[in-house]
């Protein structure tokens, strides 16, 4: 029997008893369909559609330009890809913050052009209402705290959080008020692995780190920086699995000479 003949979709119960259980959580960030096949097929368990498109995909600055429609378009195309793992979808910024009744037609619209399977937003106690909203409406929630990119100008660095013992603090006020409003995860991003540990300890919903050390229940990483596509961005906590950068810069050189020297096509490439 083939593998994808009994494919099982990973689905938020599925993280819970894989937190039960002590089995780490693998999530990587796709936005197309192509790439989102490959993660799929490999096993992943959760593919997040990032808010980092922005700067991997659109090649902005920050998160923060990326639209509620851009989002939707590559939410769109990994579903249509991935057959088992739980597709998340970052609400972009601009799409929730401030008013309920906006983030709740935002998530919903996500939901229903793309055929995601959760949302994740940026915050804690200040996207409360929010995420209540949403989750009344019966759609899964992950949560995000520690770096939160959207809120760059806010800080003015991307450096690591909750360092202090008041940020600490509001940092696990925060995590406990999302699991009890109902989300499904929480995203902690570059904040010192004792706290992470301390958080993933005391919820009993899953926490996925980015940056914030092994113990938690999983890892996530951004895609095109595990894969070594990108090259200008070394923060300490990002290991590269490829080089890719160098093999596709390599393989593109290549078929420029031999487009050049009259290589390419030879006899057994042309009809």
């Amino acid at each position: 029997m083939s593998i994808h003949s009994q494919v099982k979709r990973v689905t938020t119960h599925t993280l819970q008893a894989m937190k039960q259980n002590g089995e780490k959580i693998s999530m990587l960030t796709a936005y197309d369909y192509s790439l989102a096949k490959l993660v799929d097929a490999a096993g992943i368990d959760v593919i997040l559609v990032g808010d980092s498109a922005s700067n991997v995909m659109a090649g902005h600055e920050t998160t923060l330009p990326i639209t509620l429609d851009q989002m939707i378009y590559h939410a769109s195309s990994v579903v249509r890809a991935a057959k088992r793992a739980l597709v998340v979808v970052d609400m972009p910024f601009g799409s929730y913050q401030g008013n309920s009744s906006e983030a709740l037609r935002s998530a919903i619209r996500i939901m229903k052009e793309s055929g995601a399977h959760a949302i994740k937003m940026e915050g804690g106690a200040e996207i409360k209402e929010s995420v209540v909203r949403i989750l009344s409406a019966g759609i899964p929630v992950m949560g995000h705290l520690g770096l939160t990119p959207q809120s760059i100008y806010k800080f003015g660095t991307y450096s690591v959080r909750a360092k202090e013992e008041a940020e600490a603090k509001k940092l696990i006020e925060d995590a406990l008020i999302l699991q009890e409003c109902g989300c499904f995860a929480i995203v902690l991003e570059k904040v010192p692995r004792q706290l992470a540990a301390r958080v993933a300890q005391q919820l009993h919903i899953p926490v996925i780190g980015i940056g914030a050390g092994p113990n938690v229940d999983g890892q996530v990483l951004v895609l095109h920086d595990m894969l070594g596509i990108t090259k200008d961005f070394n923060p300490r906590f990002l290991r590269r699995y490829a080089d890719l950068h160098s093999v596709i810069t390599e393989a593109v050189a290549q078929y420029i000479k031999d487009v050049k020297a009259v290589d390419f096509p030879n006899e057994s490439e042309s009809y």
